[in-house]
């Protein structure tokens, strides 16, 4: 059953309020350090309460959890709908209609595995989105498996052509039936290629499994299990207390440009940091959002400027040789944008999307629901294109596209590149 959720305003105003670099953490904002809601897609209630439609179009989302672009595509995982919808053309007007519907016979169809879909074609609460060497991959987190398509459909209810982490494409219980091992899954929310190793966050199982070889079509373990002391071992903080070499939520990971592993731990509420990637599993050598690797502790009710709060989304990018570092800090209702990958403890971000000052922390600002505003932002992915390109013979323009989950949207912020 559906909940009342706050829905998102399309009015989009000629002055975005935000964020740039104040001389305190509360100093009033200026700007966004240039990036502005270019695109809204999902929900269209302007500014007041929405119920989504208990029969969806393709252009309406619940709940989204993750989003992947190339500048190009969007794919989003529409999670309260239990399906994923792929835009093949860049969207450049607010709710346009998904050209692909994967997981339900139809655009119109809801909930899990349903219209007489079967997990075979169906999916239950996915929560990953990835494109890799033209592969589309997504994680069915709750059937506690990977889904993986040769080619981005171009056609709706296209079945995968691969199913990682199950025996078969009818199986769907945890750790395929059994105790957890090095190729199962437990709510794999998680997915990222980095430097051509594929990485799952295996979050039922508090782990994050590594792949030196790229995605792994042949169904073999893992060569990596980070964050337990065995394959077979799923306790949270390894069964004590928050550690350099623990999880609690492991949700994303991206690279740091470097050669080393940032991981969205989001139940300790950090962000942490290998830098180089770990051969085995290894405690981690930096940390943000804590003032260490052994703090694991969530503070509600001060001021967040430092601070992170269930940091489920992560994402990293580079370009000119400037890399950058989105976060999508969940119950903190922001994405914090830091320059480079190195950031650690209480360092500030360079941009703060959805909130007024790097302190505040409320759901659509307290306010309402604006074009710059989020509920509980899950997924976030950074797309910057080659300097110089662009397609229309236009400014390049780069995007932090956002999986804006308690506003039933996806929201494109985009900023052109100098």
């Amino acid at each position: 059953m559906k909940v009342r959720v706050i829905a998102p305003g399309q009015v989009h105003t000629g002055h975005v309020p935000g964020l740039g670099v104040p001389d305190t953490p509360d100093a009033p904002p200026s700007t966004y350090d240039g990036w502005r809601p270019a695109v809204v897609l999902g929900a269209d209630s302007p500014g007041g309460l929405a119920l989504p439609p208990a029969s969806p179009t393709a252009a309406w989302m619940y709940g989204p959890r993750a989003v992947w672009t190339d500048g190009t595509r969007v794919v989003a995982a529409d999670t309260g709908n239990h399906r994923v919808l792929v835009w093949h053309t860049m969207p450049t007007a607010d709710g346009t209609p998904a050209d692909v519907v994967l997981g339900q016979p139809d655009e119109h169809t809801e909930g899990p595995a349903a219209g007489g879909a079967g997990p075979e074609n169906g999916m239950y609460l996915p929560t990953g989105v990835l494109v890799v060497d033209g592969r589309l991959v997504v994680a069915d987190a709750w059937h506690h498996r990977l889904l993986v398509w040769d080619e981005v459909p171009t056609a709706t209810a296209t079945p995968p052509d691969h199913v990682l982490g199950q025996p078969s494409a009818s199986d769907v219980e945890p750790n395929a039936g059994g105790e957890a091992d090095a190729g199962t899954f437990y709510w794999p929310f998680g997915i990222a290629l980095v430097d051509g190793r594929f990485h799952v966050a295996d979050t039922g199982n508090r782990r994050v499994l590594v792949w030196r070889d790229g995605l792994p079509l042949d169904g073999r373990p893992a060569d990596v299990v980070l964050g337990q002391p065995d394959e077979h071992a799923r306790e949270e903080n390894r069964g004590g207390e928050v550690g350099p070499a623990s999880f609690r939520w492991p949700h994303a990971m991206a690279g740091t440009g470097t050669g080393g592993l940032l991981v969205a731990d989001a139940g300790n509420h950090r962000v942490l940091r290998w830098d180089v990637h770990p051969e085995a599993d290894a405690p981690a050598d930096a940390v943000l959002g804590q003032p260490d690797l052994v703090t694991g502790t969530e503070f509600p009710y001060v001021s967040q400027a430092g601070r992170m709060r269930f940091p489920y989304g992560l994402a990293t990018v580079t370009g000119a040789g400037a890399w950058g570092t989105a976060v999508a800090d969940t119950a903190n209702n922001r994405v914090l944008l830091y320059p480079g990958t190195d950031a650690v403890g209480d360092a500030l971000p360079v941009a703060v999307l959805g909130q007024p000052t790097y302190a505040a922390n409320g759901e659509n600002r307290w306010e309402r629901v604006a074009a710059d505003t989020f509920c509980w932002p899950y997924g976030v992915h950074w797309h910057r294109p080659v300097a110089g390109a662009s397609a229309h013979g236009e400014v390049p323009v780069e995007t932090v596209a956002v999986a804006d989950s308690g506003n039933n949207r996806v929201v494109l912020w985009q900023r052109g590149l100098a």
